[in-house]
């Protein structure tokens, strides 16, 4: 699942030592920067991906036939079991989605029982919220289950969370941005768009409920995000691109899309061992040429190694929702670890992202 087809990047070090770019090729990591060749220098010195993905799609690639012709050489890897992973990008700025109708829908009936689950504009626009980019955090990494407000009959009280959820989603990290003031089309959006990473974005259900009303996530949400560690690039997903669920109404023209730009990537949700969701990504109402279309349209503008997540991705049936709060699972304990992943086809793996809950 990481062959010749793949080839993700990250950033790996020994412990205790910098951390260093590689392209994961089977279990083992090889080095990028003596693949610098013609790029400008210290493009792949490290620690993060972002002078990369600052290049644009001819540098990238460019790399990535190198990366592949340095494997068929037979080039010196370092194996994974001597290695730990780091954050991959310095990420600047992070946006959350609200993309999957199902989710949408399932946590509408729950938080407004006696409305309409959607609200008038979900199905006019990719609803989200900017997020906490100082607490994206690499797979592997402990999360402490986070203090707030709690809702209760009378007046809240304040302790640790008790309704510590998951959320299941696929994000993308952006390359080359656009100016203050201009916007980027959907039909511009590969240019922009470097590759993907899982996300599990927890969530405190009970802070949320309190909090939310009237202007969304805050403290719910920005405790911890974690991220896969390796960026499977959009070259290496183009293969899986298939239809997106159609959408009514049609969408204003700034919306629209040519083509076809759902991805074909099964994911799954593993919680003590046991795998307890399972669904796919080309379910997304919202595909992400239209999320950063969306983003930018009023001028904000975009930077390299910046993180869009899709929000939870559900599906329509019992086992295929992509949080606890939909599954009925119950919620995080301490000491509960769980393992997202993802793959497209036989060929392509997102590697996984996994979190321990911490007191």
């Amino acid at each position: 699942m990481f062959g010749i087809d793949n080839l993700p990047y990250g950033a790996v070090a020994r412990r205790g030592e910098p951390a260093w770019l590689a392209a994961r090729f089977e279990d083992s990591a090889l080095p990028l920067a003596p693949l610098e060749a013609d790029l400008p220098p210290r493009t792949l010195s490290g620690p993060t991906l972002n002078p990369l993905l600052a290049l644009g799609r001819p540098a990238w690639s460019a790399l990535r036939a190198r990366v592949r012709e340095a494997i068929e050489r037979g080039a010196e890897t370092v194996p994974l079991a001597d290695l730990e992973p780091r954050l991959p990008v310095a990420v600047g700025d992070y946006v959350d989605f609200y993309s999957s109708l199902e989710h949408a829908t399932n946590l509408g009936r729950m938080f407004r029982p006696h409305t309409d689950p959607l609200l008038p504009n979900w199905r006019h626009l990719p609803v989200g919220y900017h997020g906490r980019a100082s607490s994206v955090v690499v797979s592997g990494t402990p999360i402490k289950r986070p203090h707030g407000q709690l809702p209760t009959d009378g007046a809240p009280r304040f302790g640790p969370t008790e309704r510590l959820d998951i959320e299941l989603e696929l994000g993308f990290v952006t390359g080359p941005g656009n100016e203050l003031g201009s916007s980027i089309s959907t039909a511009d959006a590969t240019d922009h768009v470097f590759g993907f990473v899982l996300v599990n974005d927890w969530s405190a259900r009970d802070i949320q409920r309190w909090e939310y009303q009237p202007l969304g996530p805050f403290l719910g949400k920005s405790f911890a995000t974690s991220i896969s560690p390796w960026v499977t690039p959009l070259e290496a997903l183009e293969p899986f691109h298939v239809p997106a669920p159609p959408q009514d109404p049609d969408p204003l023209p700034y919306l629209r899309t040519d083509g076809d730009w759902a991805l074909d990537i099964a994911l799954e949700v593993e919680l003590n061992g046991e795998v307890i969701s399972r669904t796919n990504a080309r379910g997304l109402y919202w595909t992400f040429p239209q999320q950063l279309a969306h983003a930018t349209v009023n001028g904000t503008n975009v930077r390299p190694g910046d993180l869009y997540a899709s929000g939870t991705i559900s599906g329509a049936e019992p086992g295929t929702e992509g949080s606890l709060i939909e599954l009925g699972q119950g919620f995080l304990q301490d000491g509960d670890t769980v393992v997202l992943r993802g793959r497209a086809g036989d060929t392509v793996s997102l590697g996984d992202v996994a979190g321990t809950i911490v007191p």
